[in-house]
């Protein structure tokens, strides 16, 4: 569940965009914007105001839930609302389409940062109380997970603008979508279960030392 709480605005982002024309012909969304622009333009206008709303609804939700604020969702909401209002602004889907890179490329920073700030990493202080691990294998997970969210990145920007440029706009634009949402998520699973193909051999010293 939370996984889907935390992927809320990619989401509504992918069905808004992907039903964009069914909301500008049967709502009074049409009133809001000019739909005189090109169709792709006006579903990655509908589709970011979408995940900018959503993502506040994100982070009030949370704070009720929890009284507390999450800091992935936080600097989402910062990002999706910058980068999300130039592209409303300008009508550039290029802002938007930056702000997955950057999101990883933050959370990249953050991890490396911890490997040498205070006397546990990220992946130790997270996982740290669930597994044992020699200091070696907690230094080479958070190093692990550096270079999968700096290649997550790098994936986005690949896909977003240098991926079929021989297809109009609107083609590629709905590929990067899809990758957006299924193609970061399915090399974030991958990577998961990797690390866990790796960590069983730990987990296993563990339970015959029990």
């Amino acid at each position: 569940m939370k996984l889907i709480y935390d992927l809320f605005p990619v989401i509504l982002f992918f069905v808004t965009y992907h039903q964009a024309g069914v909301l500008v012909d049967n709502t009074p969304i049409s009133q809001m914007i000019d739909i005189s622009q090109p169709e792709v333009i006006v579903a990655t206008i509908l589709a970011t105001s979408v995940a900018i709303i959503a993502s506040f609804f994100q982070v009030t939700g949370y704070w009720l839930k929890h009284r507390r604020f999450e800091k992935m969702h936080l600097v989402s909401l910062g990002l999706i609302s910058i980068l999300g209002g130039i592209t409303i602004i300008f009508g550039n889907p290029a802002f938007i389409q930056w702000k997955p890179t950057l999101l990883n490329w933050v959370f990249a920073a953050v991890f490396l940062g911890s490997q040498y700030l205070g006397e546990k990493n990220l992946v130790q202080r997270m996982m740290g109380g669930q597994i044992q691990l020699p200091q070696p294998v907690w230094v080479k997970l958070n190093f692990a997970w550096v270079i999968f969210f700096i290649l997550s990145g790098a994936a986005n920007l690949y896909v977003a603008f240098y991926y079929g440029l021989d297809q109009d706009e609107k083609t590629r634009m709905d590929f990067w979508v899809n990758f957006k949402l299924f193609g970061l998520m399915g090399l974030t699973f991958v990577f998961v279960i990797a690390q866990g193909l790796y960590l069983s051999k730990y987990m296993t010293d563990n339970q015959k030392e029990d």
